[in-house]
């Protein structure tokens, strides 16, 4: 009896340890951006299923909240949530950036099918009016951007802004939209849109990340969080498993681009 009790006692406090173990909440403020993150649907998105596979089993539990971008960014920055899904470096420069990427983000222009124009560089946009995304920010372009802001319509991140954008275009409202590739042919096939629209062009590539809080009451928290992601996405992407959650997607594995 004293055994059976022992072992029980036993079972109860590693059962205890490893609830309090999983306890820690991970705030993660997100946006909806499928195929990457997706707040609707039977899908979280790719990056979403990657933040998951790196912190399953681990001291966090994960919470997630979908905002505007605009807005996702402020309450990282303010540290109202831990960590941000899923900018590049120069979309969010004031938050800390861990030495794993979580995906990348092809930057491209579409316009309608009958178009001939095509993106060759900065001065190729001279005389088109262009939907961009607030907050975004494209190396090759913020210069040529920042010298001529009225070519630009300035339309605010959510999970409107493709329908925004492809109805701005197709209405002629604006002569082209730069966004992601995965995202605007996801979101052209979901509306039926294939033939309407093409691919102009692309702009460089850049690495996405789960960026945390720079706030400095949190900061050796955030050391931990962010050492513990490192460990586990490095040992994610060597085992094969990127390959295998992008499939879920019809995606290629987005190491293949690096």
């Amino acid at each position: 009896m004293f055994q059976l009790k022992s072992k029980i006692l036993v079972s109860s406090a590693i059962l205890f340890a490893q609830q309090a173990y999983a306890a820690e909440p991970l705030l993660v403020s997100s946006i909806d951006w499928c195929p990457q993150l997706c707040s609707t649907g039977d899908k979280e998105g790719y990056v979403m299923d990657t933040v998951k596979a790196v912190f399953k089993d681990s001291p966090y539990q994960v919470k997630v909240t979908t905002f505007p971008w605009s807005r996702a960014i402020k309450s990282v920055e303010k540290g109202q949530a831990q960590a941000l899904l899923a900018p590049a470096k120069q979309e969010a420069p004031n938050l800390m950036f861990p030495t794993q990427e979580v995906g990348i983000q092809r930057m491209c222009f579409f316009t309608k099918s009958h178009s001939d124009w095509t993106y060759s560089g900065p001065e190729s946009l001279t005389g088109l009016k262009v939907g961009l995304a607030q907050d975004t920010s494209i190396e090759e372009l913020n210069s040529f951007i920042a010298d001529n802001p009225d070519q630009f319509d300035f339309i605010p991140y959510s999970d409107s802004y493709l329908d925004i954008s492809i109805k701005k275009t197709k209405f002629d409202r604006i002569d082209a939209f730069l966004f992601t590739y995965n995202s605007t042919q996801y979101e052209l096939s979901n509306m039926q849109l294939n033939n309407e629209f093409r691919e102009a062009g692309c702009t460089s590539t850049a690495k996405i990340y789960m960026a945390f809080t720079p706030d400095a009451g949190q900061t050796s928290d955030v050391k931990e969080m962010m050492d513990y992601f490192d460990q586990q996405m490095a040992y994610l992407k060597a085992s094969g498993e990127i390959k295998n959650i992008m499939a879920k997607y019809g995606l290629s594995d987005w190491q293949d681009f690096l």
